[in-house]
């Protein structure tokens, strides 16, 4: 017997059909969830978790007080070898503070409770749109000397990838809905003297980031010897 895909993927293969073939463009204000609903003959509920798979998607946005609007496709983020790229031209927001280390700061730089540190809070936007979140924290008598990602002296990094839910702050701030995964980024980078001069807390919108990893391979030279 043939498997019946619940009502609401039905909705979301019809309005994502619409959306990928041009009839609802870029930027365009879908139906009201009521008109929507009445539509397909379904309750408000499962027209919303229909909705709700497309913002999964990032084909669509929920605009408080507005309504849901197709998204203009995004460029994407590629983080390698320990940075961001894109071919989008972006802008960087920082706001900088000064903190004592607590909490998992202490375990993360390998620093006593109560260091003095300092955080950079950056904020990348493509035009009005944020794009990737980033919460930098280095020792305090570092952190006059350069910006973070202009640091020089770094023998080793070490980064840690997952995906999860967003946290409310990080939903807020990137704008995106918190059924949406992000990519999040914990990289650390040491001195060659052991030193960890910088931890970086990367969040990425799992729509529009990737990451890549690039392996070299070295010949052993007692292998090759004959």
């Amino acid at each position: 017997m043939d498997s019946v895909l619940p009502l609401r993927h039905t909705i979301a293969d019809g309005l994502r059909t619409q959306i990928t073939t041009g009839r609802l463009k870029a930027g365009e204000r879908l139906p009201s969830e009521p008109s929507l609903a009445a539509q397909y003959k379904v309750s408000t509920t499962t027209l919303r978790n229909a909705l709700a798979l497309l913002q999964a998607e990032g084909l669509i946005e929920k605009v408080h007080g507005k309504g849901n609007f197709v998204r203009h496709p995004l460029r994407r983020l590629t983080y390698t070898r320990g940075r961001l790229t894109s071919d989008a031209d972006l802008r960087v927001t920082i706001r900088t503070t000064n903190l004592l280390a607590r909490g998992d700061l202490i375990s993360l730089l390998g620093v006593p409770s109560r260091t003095p540190l300092t955080e950079f809070l950056c904020l990348t936007h493509q035009g009005e749109r944020p794009h990737s979140l980033a919460r930098i924290y280095v020792p305090r008598d570092l952190a006059s000397a350069q910006l973070p990602w202009r640091r020089s002296g770094v023998e080793e990094s070490r980064d840690q990838i997952r995906a999860r839910p967003p946290t409310p702050e990080e939903a807020s701030s990137l704008r995106i809905s918190s059924t949406l995964a992000v990519l999040s980024i914990t990289r650390v980078s040491i001195d060659n003297t052991g030193r960890v001069v910088e931890a970086a807390l990367l969040f990425l919108p799992g729509d529009r980031a990737e990451a890549l990893f690039i392996t070299h391979h070295t010949a052993n030279a007692k292998g090759q010897e004959g």
